[in-house]
């Protein structure tokens, strides 16, 4: 009898335990969902209560942390940027299908094209789905996918008679997330594009960068804010070219294969104001367009004076769904064609891809038919319960007054451009750069220029031959430096370290690969130095930088400054004079450039206009 009460004790013990284990497990799990859902609500102190409640309920060791670091991060910097709002005056906006949404923008017809394509092979799917390419462009600014499938932003220039290879744009304009949608401004001074890695609030946000004439290269890129960016996905942002226009899409308020496309009026100079609450900013993001404006999205905030009002409004926004369809069958049935004709002209190559292509369209025809009916029986309903309930509607008379004008304001109209025809252009390859960071790979490789790069450097030296080494010598380590002693011996030597330490922790990776006898070596502007020499030089000497601020307003830094810098650094603010009188504010020292960078970006972010780092 014992036994069993004993047993039964362990069983009720054992559920307890296992049950707070698997409770402890899912609570970060229920804190994320929750803080998720607080910023989808706009309500971003309370995401980061639920973030930072998450983060401590993990262990040290639990590889969650850095995916509840991220969204903690991700909710801080909303909050900041709540601080920097600005009310842009809607003028029309449009829900429109996630396939073609990009032909209503004003923009050259036919300067859209297909993916993938020649520069992007992995287009076509998500959100990405066309590359700007207008006829006659001599360099192209387009997001592809790199090695790992990550999509970065790249140029090509046409030269002579072919593209120069695809490169990357720059460092500050690459993430560990993906950029899609680069757009060059009209005057070619600013570079539009979404990430969803650089320092923003989730999803894809809406960043600028500004061509530096003095640097020739494009300036750190700024996040544009509330009401651009959001907790959702904004992406495709331009400038219109006769200087009317801002309109950038987003998948805010819409259903999973939908955008909504704002159009706004330009402002060259946002007034910028703080937005506390979250239901205020919520509504700020809905972009509600003004009384009488073009409001041709599936969904609305506000009340309608009336059942009768919203009934007609419903009728309204079906009746452009139905003609958005339509036009997105036509336009599909005219690539179709297009393409059935280059069909007949074609060589023998050529016409394999293009057959292909055409036969993957035939397939997608029929969806986009049977949708088109869904959505025409869908308003035949409404209409029917108009019938019904006695309610007379003239669509022609709705439509007129839908297009009517805004007095004061300017009217947008949403027209459909044509697909381009598929991109054929001659790439260049570019040429293989070779990776000078130490590892064992399965077959070890040599460097390419065994010459040592200037400026002080480790390196672990583990044979010295009497003959040159072959592949299978160096047993997988990369990369490998071959010197020739003035005894007429091969001296070899793996990686490049900046740091003692570095090399140091490196070591035992090269032994144990079978060098029992390596050894760490330093050089100093590519001649041999004694390594304890190099150490004391190491703690002498070290590159330190610092962030530079000059306030907008002259003498004082804004609070939202200090909230990032406080975020993101417990390094000293100095207040102090430069040589010209001016007030300055600086932040350091800092021994890693990225940090100092990270934080020039964020102060940028917040509108700060002159941060630099030295």
């Amino acid at each position: 009898m014992r036994k069993k009460v004993f047993f039964s004790i362990f069983i009720i013990a054992a559920f307890y335990v296992n049950g707070n284990y698997a409770e402890a497990q899912n609570a970060p799990v229920r804190l994320m969902a929750e803080a998720d859902s607080c910023m989808k609500a706009y309500n971003f102190p309370q995401a980061i209560k639920f973030c930072e409640t998450a983060l401590n309920s993990l262990d040290s060791t639990d590889t969650r942390r850095d995916q509840v670091g991220q969204k903690l991060l991700q909710a801080q910097n909303a909050q900041s940027m709540t601080a920097y709002c600005c009310s842009p005056k809607v003028v029309a906006r449009k829900t429109l299908h996630i396939s073609d949404f990009f032909l209503y923008y004003p923009l050259e017809d036919r300067s859209w094209r297909q993916l993938p394509n020649k520069l992007d092979t992995l287009g076509g799917q998500g959100i990405s789905r066309a590359m700007y390419v207008p006829d006659g462009a001599e360099e192209i600014y387009f997001s592809a996918p790199d090695a790992d499938g990550i999509r970065n932003l790249y140029k090509t220039v046409f030269a002579d008679t072919v593209w120069t290879a695809p490169a990357l744009i720059n460092e500050s304009l690459t993430s560990s997330g993906n950029e899609i949608y680069p757009m060059l401004s009209p005057d070619g001074e600013s570079l539009y594009f979404a990430s969803e890695g650089l320092y923003g609030m989730g999803g894809y946000d809406i960043y600028v960068s500004h061509w530096n004439k003095e640097n020739s290269d494009w300036d750190a890129p700024v996040n544009l804010g509330f009401p651009y960016s959001s907790p959702y996905d904004d992406f495709l942002f331009v400038n219109t070219p006769d200087g009317r226009f801002s309109i950038f899409a987003s998948n805010r308020d819409c259903q999973k294969d939908s955008v909504t496309v704002y159009v706004l009026e330009y402002d060259g100079m946002p007034i910028r104001t703080s937005i506390s609450g979250s239901g205020e900013l919520k509504k700020l993001c809905r972009l509600e367009p003004e009384k009488g404006a073009s409001d041709e999205s599936e969904e609305h905030g506000g009340e309608s004076d009336s059942g009768q009002d919203e009934a007609l409004k419903k009728y309204s926004d079906k009746l452009s769904e139905v003609r958005n369809m339509r036009d997105s069958v036509r336009l599909f049935n005219e690539t179709m064609d297009a393409l059935r004709g280059k069909y007949a002209s074609a060589g023998a190559e050529e016409r394999a891809s293009l057959a292909n292509e055409i036969t993957e369209m035939e397939i997608e025809l029929p969806a986009l038919n049977n949708r088109l009916s869904a959505v025409v029986q869908e308003l035949q309903e409404i209409e029917m319960d108009f019938l019904s309930n006695g309610i007379m509607i003239d669509a022609s008379k709705l439509q007129e007054e839908a297009d009517k004008p805004l007095a004061g304001a300017p009217r947008f109209e949403f027209l459909p451009n044509s697909m381009g025809k598929n991109l054929d252009i001659k790439v260049l390859k570019p040429e293989p750069v070779f990776d000078y960071t130490f590892k064992i790979l399965p077959e070890g490789q040599f460097a390419l220029d065994n010459t040592l790069p200037s400026g002080l450097v480790y390196q672990i030296r583990f044979a010295s031959l009497t003959r040159k080494a072959t592949v299978s010598d160096i047993k997988g380590l990369s990369p490998v430096f071959e010197q020739k002693s003035s005894s007429g011996r091969y001296v070899y030597s793996a990686g490049l370290f900046n740091s003692y330490e570095d090399a140091l922790s490196n070591l035992n990776k090269v032994k144990k690969a079978g060098f029992r006898d390596a050894l760490i070596t330093a050089y100093l502007d590519g001649e041999s130095l004694a390594v304890n020499k190099a150490r004391a030089m190491e703690k002498e000497v070290r590159a330190v930088c610092s962030v530079k601020i000059f306030p907008d307003n002259g003498s004082s830094l804004p609070e939202g400054a200090l909230e990032v810098i406080r975020s993101h650094t417990s390094k000293d603010l100095i207040k102090s004079v430069d040589p010209s009188g001016a007030i300055m504010f600086m932040v350091g020292p800092f021994d890693n450039r990225t940090a100092a960078d990270n934080l020039a970006a964020a102060l940028r972010n917040i509108g700060l206009s002159n941060v630099s780092v030295e």
